[in-house]
């Protein structure tokens, strides 16, 4: 919202008045506000939470995803949708796949992933079938300051700000070794506004930097910043059922559609998100 309004954009978010399992009330919505564009974020977006409740997970993120994309189909004039879904899409992949395009073929390992795919393929109908210019922004890992902790970075900065303060000689963690290609969300964001602007309806844009770092490297890099001399130690409770060993994204369609380029370097965001939590710990 803040980075649409900085761009002079009239931004009307509608995620804290209306439930999108609720299509009735999504449809009447949409209908009063008669947007031009619809940025679909709206989500279940826990990876790991989505073992625990699938048949929600598929809820919000599918039926939630149908529901939007019906509401807009119904206004007399049809705003362009960009849907968000995720490059676990994919799923696990060989080495020599990497880095990701978007042809690769959908193979989701995790209950979140299958719901994304089977949101994508509503999105891809509503183009196909009706004619809805849907255009799909398959983001990678991407944080921030704000964040909430079931995602990796804010996890770990956390609790890397709590033991300045506590005294706390040890790092808890899940698994050390998959590889992520995370962007900052502040990029992240204007490559949804750009794709919004420039993508081509039916079409499906990977949302990432194009080279990958360890669970264990952000979490050194957050105990650098912070200036601490913290033991990581793997957390058996903190392992997911399945965690994909390496997700590295190639960028190249995204960049030849938009000219978008990622501007935030991942030092800077580990920073960022560690001052954020390092104000709440004092």
């Amino acid at each position: 919202m803040r980075h649409l309004a900085e761009c002079g954009d009239e931004a009307v978010g509608i995620d804290d008045e209306v439930d999108i399992t609720d299509a009735g009330t999504l449809r009447e919505k949409v209908a009063d506000v008669s947007p031009d564009a619809i940025c679909h974020l709206a989500a279940l977006a826990s990876v790991g939470a989505s073992w625990s409740d699938p048949a929600e997970t598929y809820r919000v993120n599918t039926v939630g995803t149908v529901n939007v994309l019906s509401a807009a189909l119904g206004c007399p004039r049809r705003p362009r949708v960009l849907m968000i879904s995720s490059s676990e899409v994919y799923g696990r992949v060989a080495p020599g796949d990497l880095p990701l395009r978007e042809d690769h073929p959908f193979a989701p390992v995790s209950p979140y992933a299958a719901s994304k795919a089977a949101a994508e393929m509503a999105g891809l109908q509503a183009w196909l079938g009706s004619g809805l210019e849907v255009v799909r922004a398959r983001p990678f890992n991407h944080t921030g300051p704000g964040q909430r902790t079931d995602f990796v970075v804010p996890a770990l900065a956390r609790q890397v700000a709590g033991a300045q303060v506590s005294g706390e000689r040890v790092l808890r963690t899940g698994n050390l070794d998959p590889r992520r290609d995370i962007c900052d969300v502040r990029d992240v964001v204007r490559a949804y506004r750009l794709l919004l602007l420039s993508g081509r309806p039916g079409e499906a844009y990977n949302v990432c930097r194009g080279e990958s770092v360890s669970i264990r490297e952000l979490a050194e890099g957050l105990i650098r910043l912070a200036g601490g001399e913290l033991v990581i130690e793997v957390d058996p409770d903190r392992v997911r059922p399945v965690d994909l060993p390496d997700m590295r994204g190639d960028p190249s369609k995204l960049y030849e559609a938009t000219s978008w380029r990622p501007e935030v370097t991942l030092e800077t965001t580990l920073r960022d998100v560690l001052a954020h939590w390092e104000s709440l710990s004092v």
